[in-house]
């Protein structure tokens, strides 16, 4: 990691509401100083490329795979994180909240002790210094499980966590509305006969109504009581948006129908959805489009979810598609709107005084390579 350059020149600076061509200076303190009109002065040619905020990820369960890459396989935690953070940082991505998962399936290959080694990874990675990008933790907890709150209890003391999503994949509802792809999905995953399945759902859904509803109310007071944002998940209908609200949610992450994403909007909760359902062209699993909810103006938020590299891309790509949304406002998507509904105000936006996460991105074709990366004036990637 390499030390700042004192003025980023020859760029295309995306601005919140505009794109200029000029420079960028720092202070010595890892802060922008000044945005100002193009410059001579000695420092980094950004050879006309656009240059932006870094990029703000609030849900990637990516780092899963770098952790257990085959089942019953464990890499060591803090390589499996570095590899992690290695990625998340050339995709663009300067601020990342990790998402570990509270409450499973009983017969999942990972456990809930395995989500507290990767977080102790993490923590110590930042300590010493390891990560290219700023690490915070977002617990996915699954309030169907009946471990969730035991689950829970290994990270009540833990600073790093800041959200929190309440999730609920109980077959015939929310994500799995449809029961036939519930079905696919886990008697490929299982191999249930028939029989088995509909035993295996009967099970899920009883399970559930004993479960969800108190789960949700005992994490929403924690979390309040903490101060960590708290994010729903998944929410198809009027009246899930109305329990969310009623638990104080500040974050609508991938609702599946227009109807809930156009209730949480207007309820003041940032409503995010999927880069790659963007990148894609629509959902993997026959949900809501994100960008028909772009284009009928209640998109806030994208999250690279599962694709680290579709953060920048779909921003690029609404930008180009959309006709209401400009370059500064898809990226105010990925930047400072999820900075905001976060509750961090020190990044997000190329302005003095804040934060100098930067990136330099150059757009060849449709698709758009980020060639630099800066967090807090310091060279990551």
């Amino acid at each position: 990691m390499s030390t700042h350059p004192k003025v980023f020149r020859n760029a295309r600076l995306v601005l919140a509401d505009e794109v200029i061509d000029g420079s960028l200076s720092l202070d010595g303190n890892g802060l922008i100083e000044a945005i100002g009109s193009p410059t001579e002065a000695d420092g980094h040619d950004c050879d006309g490329d656009y240059l932006l905020p870094g990029l703000i990820e609030l849900h990637t369960d990516h780092l899963e795979t770098h952790y257990a890459p085959r089942p019953k396989v464990r890499w060591n935690a803090i390589s499996a994180v570095q590899a992690h953070d290695a990625q998340i940082a050339c995709a663009g991505i300067t601020t990342v909240f990790d998402a570990l998962r509270v409450g499973m399936d009983e017969d999942a290959d990972l456990r809930y002790p395995d989500m507290r080694i990767l977080a102790d990874a993490i923590e110590t990675g930042q300590k010493e210094h390891r990560l290219r990008a700023d690490h915070f933790i977002h617990l996915r907890c699954e309030v169907s499980a009946p471990d969730v709150l035991e689950a829970f209890e290994v990270f009540r003391d833990d600073d790093s966590i800041r959200l929190i999503s309440l999730m609920d994949h109980t077959p015939g509802q929310r994500q799995f509305v449809s029961l036939d792809s519930y079905k696919i999905y886990y008697q490929g995953k299982k191999g249930f006969s028939d029989a088995e399945m509909d035993e295996f759902i009967r099970r899920r859904k009883e399970r559930a109504s004993g479960l969800a509803p108190e789960n949700r109310k005992q994490l929403s007071a924690i979390a309040q009581k903490r101060g960590i944002t708290i994010a729903s998940h998944d929410d198809a209908t009027r009246d899930h948006v109305d329990e969310a609200i009623d638990l104080h949610t500040r974050i609508a992450e991938f609702p599946t129908t227009a109807e809930a994403a156009k209730a949480s909007h207007e309820a003041g909760m940032a409503v995010l959805m999927g880069a790659p359902n963007v990148v894609r062209g629509g959902s993997h699993s026959g949900n809501v489009s994100a960008k028909e909810l772009a284009e009928a103006g209640y998109l806030d938020v994208l999250s690279s979810d599962y694709v680290p590299v579709s953060l920048i891309q779909a921003a690029f790509q609404l930008a180009d598609e959309v006709e209401a949304i400009s370059l500064p406002k898809a990226v105010a998507m990925v930047t400072s709107t999820p900075a905001k509904a976060i509750g961090l105000k020190d990044r997000g936006v190329l302005q003095p005084g804040l934060r100098a996460d930067l990136i330099q991105v150059k757009l060849v074709g449709d698709v758009p390579i980020v060639r630099g990366v800066w967090r807090q004036g310091r060279r990551v990637a």
